[in-house]
């Protein structure tokens, strides 16, 4: 089900931007200022490729919050967690290297490196993580893969994958938000408010300046996690205009052509849509 006022001037406009490509695009919208949400698609499943990461960074801080394990952990960068791997720095570099827990998430965080987002999942366990998302209300989320398969094809199945959905990303961004203040919204996340804040930072942290940020002006702070997928692209985060929270964005791209009519690659377009609708909200959404 789509959510918000979509007959107004923005829900239009961010409407007219994904008519615009033969692929899907599904989004969520929040507008921090009015608390105006627009939707399309946003409660349908699609893959969440690296989005996923926010919730496994904050399945992992609540397991430091709970005892069971410390940011302080020294982990030994070992060959095997290179197998399988397509993103980051590390699976390039030598085995031996030894960084904390709290550089794992780091890494995982702000520069998708996979080698890392193993260190951080060998730690917990699937079931773990699923069932957290479950317990935040994130009920279109499922995680199934430690690291999805090198060789899925364009056109695999959702549950050869994690999914999520734009509203649920949404929701988990918010809760991290409001936990800055809120001792509640902490609370749900099973962390305390110090966690929370080096998750938000974390997410501000963010190296990668494709996606959300990529048309809007150069220094503005965006706490994000992007993703790319076989069948597109994803980008999730919350941009902040005069140092204050404007708007939350999980958009995602869906059956993402290859290669477009005109030659271009499929995901240059992709990311192109998510750019334009990051771009609409900064000019429509006004108090």
């Amino acid at each position: 089900m789509d959510t918000g006022t979509n007959s107004s001037g923005a829900a239009k406009r961010l409407n007219a931007i994904c008519d615009a490509q033969p692929f899907v695009t599904r989004f969520m919208a929040r507008n921090l200022l009015t608390g105006e949400t627009i939707g399309r698609g946003a409660d349908e499943e699609t893959p969440s490729a690296s989005t996923r990461k926010t919730s496994i960074m904050m399945a992992a801080l609540k397991a430091v919050e709970d005892g069971r394990l410390d940011l302080d952990e020294q982990i030994v960068y070992e060959k095997r967690l290179a197998e399988e791997v397509a993103s980051g720095i590390f699976r390039y570099m030598t085995p031996g290297i030894v960084i904390s827990l709290r550089d794992a998430i780091t890494g995982m965080m702000v520069l998708s490196d996979n080698v890392c987002t193993k260190m951080v999942f060998e730690r917990l366990t699937l079931e773990e993580v699923d069932s957290y998302c479950k317990a935040l209300g994130l009920s279109g989320t499922h995680h199934r893969f430690l690291i999805p398969p090198l060789a899925l094809s364009p056109d695999h199945a959702l549950g050869a994958v994690t999914t999520t959905t734009a509203a649920d990303q949404v929701l988990l961004l918010q809760t991290i938000l409001d936990a800055q203040t809120s001792e509640d919204a902490a609370a749900r996340l099973g962390c305390s408010q110090a966690l929370c804040a080096f998750a938000l930072q974390t997410l501000k942290n963010q190296v990668l300046r494709y996606g959300i940020p990529s048309r809007l002006p150069f220094e503005t702070i965006v706490a994000s996690k992007g993703g790319r997928g076989k069948r597109g692209r994803m980008d999730a985060g919350i941009v902040f205009r005069d140092g204050a929270p404007f708007y939350i964005l999980a958009a995602y791209t869906d059956q993402v052509p290859q290669v477009m009519e005109d030659g271009t690659p499929g995901y240059t377009i992709a990311l192109e849509t998510i750019g334009r609708l990051a771009r609409a909200c900064w000019e429509e959404f006004q108090p």
